[in-house]
């Protein structure tokens, strides 16, 4: 081919390369938003530190380009961008709305894939760089992919019979799926939609519900709960008067748990339990130190009755499960199974998997009586993950959600691994650190059910791990295997070391119980015949302990809970295996009164403060005033002459030129005086059931008051 036809041919050629291939190029030249669209991620260069900046374009309708900044360490999320402007090499834009006029100026490299320039605010100049990426929902999708073999393996090792789980990225939920089984028995599958209990992570709803009422001026955290309840009182005067709504959720009250007042207790009201407060031991000051307490939640629930007129259901529905479209979402393991799809509830015992009842804690829903699917409580973390913002509602006030994940109680604990850092409690979360990575989370352990709602708020991850099986781990290990992976870091086998872990657990269970029974000393019997023991035993806080003698044995009743039991020693008896093993191995210790009689028992109900103390209660008839009314009379002791009289179901006593003395019964069939206790009365009755006298003990002696019977009155005589 000669010259002349190379340049024609080339002339061709490059003119078929202008007419079919430069349009793309000019297109992108002459369209730089194009260009730019997607996802940036980088920082700004602040002394001494770099932040954190995700920037996200998109082309509108109109074809030109929007934007929205977050910047994860001060919580702001999505903040919409104005004035960008950009051109084939040059960019800027501002953050509309924030103060200090905050403005990007730029330049884009040549592959439009890198951007660096100057951040301007308030006068002040910072460089900056972002850089072209992933979008991150799909990367993470990316990354869950094949996450089923991992959980599957990890449920047949740790003994789980179902999960479900959610993760949230964002505002998108990006994984959704249910594992193993909800009913075992019938081979149910475990769905996104099956209903479990979610146990104490119910505890932020109650926050989150009293802090839109914050936002509405209807309460204060800081202003103290009798401002809103008159009549909360607790056992330390000075404490009740200076208890405030962000102490009740923040477990810093100075009670310990007391859980057993509430536990399996249907009858008490929420308004009943939180009167018996009253009574309860302190351990701790106000705000002194982290107590777990379930019973202060409850109290806020009742607050939040209080404040709107409604239930605590009631109130959780309108201004949260509602709102976040949460719709069968519920309140009782009861209302559960009227579901077509929930979960059984199992515990791992004896070597193997059980299926145990469900435990209805409904009158402490506040505290943890929540049931969901994860599916449902996705929405919930979106929430949480967009400062109080879902779809186009902001329910809640942006600073109002930044102060509900804010630490205010530290907990004095060395963190289990050196990935996580010291722990503290918020307004209904625990916040801590995962490898450097803020976090907050809740778990829930309820009978047959344990659960986590976890959260990194700066890298917008969100999860929730439901579970039917008792006092499981997994949810907790799943996330942090998660975590490890969404975030790029070098993995570890929490899984694999829990498995190894929990073998050798068991093993040392074992070897304690067998010697539990060295602490027991042999050789000694009960001080009185058994059938001495029975009664019911009172408490002002914890209500009633009934001990019942039956076939030569004792057991005791708490809470409609009943336990058998074998003596242990002297006056200690050992709570045996039951249906319900709540008692299990738990010491109840009796004890004496002057006069010999069985007046108390002792139970360690509350692990840390004293054992609470039950005091047996008189016979009921001495209650009834048709038994009582056989005492009435006069009763004579050389010239004196005293007066026992009814009022009502009370005995009183009349002694002339003193005050009427109220008679209290006691226990060995006696009353003592309510104004003198120290004076004590015991009638006196003959084989007929006939009353003939009473007994009056005292300092000094034992004085014997016969029963003056009046002379038949004399016949009118005959005329």
């Amino acid at each position: 081919m000669n010259k002349k036809l190379r340049a024609i041919v080339a002339g061709i050629f490059l003119s078929f390369l202008i007419t079919f291939f430069t349009p793309g190029l000019m297109a992108q030249t002459s369209d730089p938003g194009q260009k730019t669209a997607g996802h940036w991620e980088g920082a700004i260069e602040l002394p001494g530190m770099k932040l954190e900046v995700l920037v996200d374009f998109k082309l509108s309708a109109d074809k030109k380009l929007e934007g929205v900044i977050s910047i994860p360490i001060q919580k702001a999320k999505d903040l919409p961008l104005t004035d960008i402007k950009i051109t084939d090499s040059e960019i800027s834009f501002a953050i509309a709305g924030v103060p200090g006029n905050p403005v990007f100026k730029g330049k884009l490299d040549e592959s439009g894939q890198k951007m660096s320039g100057q951040f301007t605010q308030s006068g002040q100049t910072f460089p900056f760089s972002l850089s072209k990426g992933e979008d991150p929902v799909a990367r993470a999708k990316k990354i869950l992919e094949g996450m089923d073999e991992v959980i599957n393996k990890a449920m047949a090792d740790l003994k789980v019979p179902g999960l479900a789980l959610a993760v949230v990225k964002g505002k998108e939920v990006i994984f959704l799926k249910g594992y193993g089984l909800r009913d075992v028995e019938n081979k149910l599958p475990m769905m996104p939609d099956t209903l479990l209990a979610i146990g104490s992570a119910s505890k932020a709803f109650t926050t989150f519900a009293l802090a839109r009422l914050t936002d509405e001026g209807k309460m204060s955290w800081d202003q103290p709960v009798r401002t809103y309840i008159p009549w909360f009182k607790l056992s330390d005067p000075v404490i009740t008067e200076r208890m405030t709504p962000r102490d009740l959720v923040t477990h810093r009250s100075g009670l310990p748990r007391h859980d057993l007042l509430w536990y399996n207790n249907y009858q008490a009201t929420r308004e009943e339990l939180v009167r018996r407060l009253a009574y309860l031991q302190f351990t701790a000051d106000l705000r002194e130190k982290f107590q777990y307490n379930n019973l202060m939640f409850l109290t806020a629930g009742y607050l939040l009755e209080v404040l709107t007129g409604k239930t605590w259901e009631e109130a959780i529905r309108e201004l949260v499960l509602n709102p976040l479209e949460m719709k069968r979402t519920n309140f009782s393991v009861l209302d559960s199974q009227k579901d077509q799809d929930f979960a059984q509830p199992y515990a791992y015992r004896q070597k193997k998997i059980e299926k145990i009842p469900f435990r209805n804690i409904t009158n402490m829903g506040p505290a943890g009586s929540i049931n969901s699917s994860v599916r449902e409580m996705s929405n919930w973390l979106v929430v949480h993950l967009n400062s109080g913002k879902f779809g186009e509602k902001q329910i809640l006030n942006p600073a109002t959600m930044a102060d509900l994940h804010l630490p205010y109680t530290p907990i004095p604990q060395t963190p289990t691994s050196t990935h996580l850092g010291y722990a503290s409690y918020a307004l209904g979360w625990f916040v801590d650190s995962y490898r450097g990575h803020p976090r907050v989370h809740h778990g829930g352990n309820i009978d047959g059910f344990s659960a986590l709602v976890s959260m990194l708020p700066n890298d917008g991850f969100g999860f929730v791990v439901l579970t039917n099986r008792n006092g499981t781990g997994l949810p907790e290990l799943l996330v942090r295997t998660l975590t490890d992976k969404l975030l790029g870091l070098e993995p570890v086998d929490w899984i694999g070391e829990a498995v190894r872990n929990a073998a050798k657990a068991e093993e040392v269970g074992e070897k304690a119980e067998q010697k539990a029974q060295t602490r027991k000393i042999k050789g000694t019997r009960p001080a009185h015949p058994l059938e001495e023991y029975a009664g019911t035993y009172v408490h002002p806080g914890y209500g009633e302990v009934k001990v019942v003698f039956k076939d030569k044995s004792l057991s005791f009743v708490y809470n409609r809970i009943t336990t058998p039991l074998e003596h242990w020693h002297y006056e200690t008896f050992n709570g045996l295996q039951a249906e319900d093993p709540t008692f299990k191995d738990m010491k109840l210790t009796f004890q004496t009164d002057v006069n010999g009689n069985v007046a108390a028992v002792a139970a360690p109900f509350e692990p840390m403060a004293d054992p609470v103390v039950f005091r047996k209660k008189p016979d009921e008839k001495y209650f009834d005033p048709n038994f009582l009314k056989k005492f009435v009379g006069t009763y004579v002791l050389l010239d004196q002459r005293l007066s026992v009289d009814l009022k009502g179901n009370v005995l009183t006593l009349t002694i002339p030129g003193q005050p009427v003395y109220e008679l209290v019964p006691d226990l060995g069939d006696e009353f003592y005086l309510k104004q003198v206790s120290v004076a004590r009365i015991r009638f006196i009755v003959d084989q007929k059931g006939e009353v003939t006298a009473f007994e009056v003990s005292q300092p000094g002696g034992v004085f014997e008051y016969k029963r003056f019977v009046e002379s038949q009155e004399k016949k009118p005589e005959k005329k």
